[in-house]
């Protein structure tokens, strides 16, 4: 009987030794040991500094304070953006109106982030954004669609040689969807679109719940590289609360052409800044008012 148990816990365990999708169950338990652990909820550390909280470089202030290295060209840019904002507009910065994605670099700088490590691809959640870094030894593919969030191929590096992962490196290219800013001051990348980005994600030596994202940006509106660690602090809470909520659903901002509005409580445009002109209605029929009678038969006498 003890041979014949012996003999079905063998059979037991070479049954789950299956294949699923092309890989054995035990091969994709020893893959995962490989990986490091990085699950959770990271929250970008960014301390206000006196301004706003969400910024690129998270050790200086945002806007000017950032010391982007513009080319005077770009410089010039945001100094019109920041002018136009001081007079209530949006400046280089009318996507975050639109509620389109913020797309690369700036959706790295929010909170409520997740990674899902697979060997194929790593996914990186940001609030409602998803970024796939693929990780399969695929080749840069040709003839890209513009997105917000470019095409990112990476690979793993195991530094101390201990057998598991230490440090994932990525690259991100285009053609991406823009304009695209740093910050809310419209901080600019160029309007060619043609940015690339060099990523190295791993955790801190002393700390495990400390995530370094060492993050390289080469583009055209720029003088030099610009180089940044930005860092990421693991959530404690094993249930985090994930954001659910889409930009689209809260907005009042109504974009028109190149102008952007405000909705009032009650359901009509306003102004964002002074002497701004209504809507382009060349498209409407346009009403004629009607004439009041008391006032033409008073004008008859």
């Amino acid at each position: 009987m003890s041979y014949r148990s012996s003999t079905g816990a063998f059979a037991l365990a070479a049954a789950l030794m299956v294949t699923l999708g092309g890989v054995t169950v035990g091969s994709a338990q020893a893959a995962d040991a490989k990986y490091p652990n990085w699950k959770g909820q990271w929250d970008s550390i960014n301390p206000r500094l006196g301004g706003q909280g969400v910024k690129f470089d998270p050790n200086k202030a945002f806007g000017p304070a950032q010391q982007a290295p513009l080319t005077p060209e770009y410089q010039k840019v945001h100094e019109e953006s920041m002018a136009d904002q001081a007079l209530g507009g949006q400046g280089n910065f009318t996507d975050h109106a639109k509620c389109y994605p913020g797309g690369m670099p700036s959706m790295m700088s929010a909170p409520n982030q997740e990674y899902i490590i697979t060997p194929e691809t790593t996914y990186i959640s940001v609030n409602t954004d998803l970024r796939r870094i693929f990780t399969d030894g695929r080749p840069w593919p040709t003839n890209l669609d513009p997105t917000y969030q470019g095409y990112s191929i990476g690979k793993w590096i195991d530094e101390d040689g201990d057998g598991v992962y230490d440090v994932l490196e990525a690259e991100t290219r285009g053609p991406f969807k823009g304009p695209r800013a740093y910050d809310a001051t419209g901080l600019p990348l160029h309007f060619d679109n043609e940015s690339t980005f060099k990523e190295r994600f791993h955790l801190d030596k002393n700390d495990p719940n400390l995530l370094h994202e060492e993050i390289t940006v080469f583009d055209h509106a720029l003088t030099r590289p610009w180089s940044v660690d930005k860092t990421y602090r693991r959530d404690p809470n094993p249930y985090p609360n994930w954001t659910r909520v889409s930009c689209a659903e809260g907005t009042n901002y109504v974009v028109i052409g190149n102008d952007v509005y405000f909705m009032s409580g009650d359901g009509y445009l306003m102004p964002t800044k002074k002497g701004q002109a209504p809507p382009d209605a060349r498209y409407f029929k346009q009403t004629q008012k009607t004439a009041n009678p008391a006032t033409e038969n008073t004008a008859a006498k």
